[in-house]
């Protein structure tokens, strides 16, 4: 049987109030290569219930459009029964978190 490597890290963002985007590509790269695995997955899991990881273009007009589609499905200012019950002001947020989901699986 073959063996297998598992490899764990954290990374730690700042985020602004958002959607707010932050490019974690290099991070990961520096992750991977210290894991010294070499095929397999590397898995990506987001901490909290509005928080959300996704790939896409890091160019400015895409990551724009990705924040402003974000807004238009789950709009701040929209009502929503979390609001109600918690009175928090991110009844939007966990909605907007929960389209892109908070994990990923990337082929090493």
């Amino acid at each position: 049987m073959k063996s297998m490597t598992v490899y764990c890290d954290t990374l730690t963002v700042s985020l602004n109030t958002g959607p707010d985007i932050v490019n974690i590509t290099g991070e990961l790269s520096t992750i991977l290569k210290q894991s010294l695995v070499e095929q397999g997955s590397m898995q990506i899991n987001i901490m909290g219930s509005t928080g959300s990881i996704t790939t896409i273009e890091y160019e400015r007009g895409v990551v724009n459009d990705l924040k402003d589609a974000i807004k238009r499905l789950a709009p701040p200012d929209g009502e929503y029964e979390h609001e109600k019950a918690w009175h928090d002001g991110n009844g939007h947020s966990h909605v907007q978190a929960a389209l892109l989901g908070p994990s990923l699986v990337l082929p090493v």
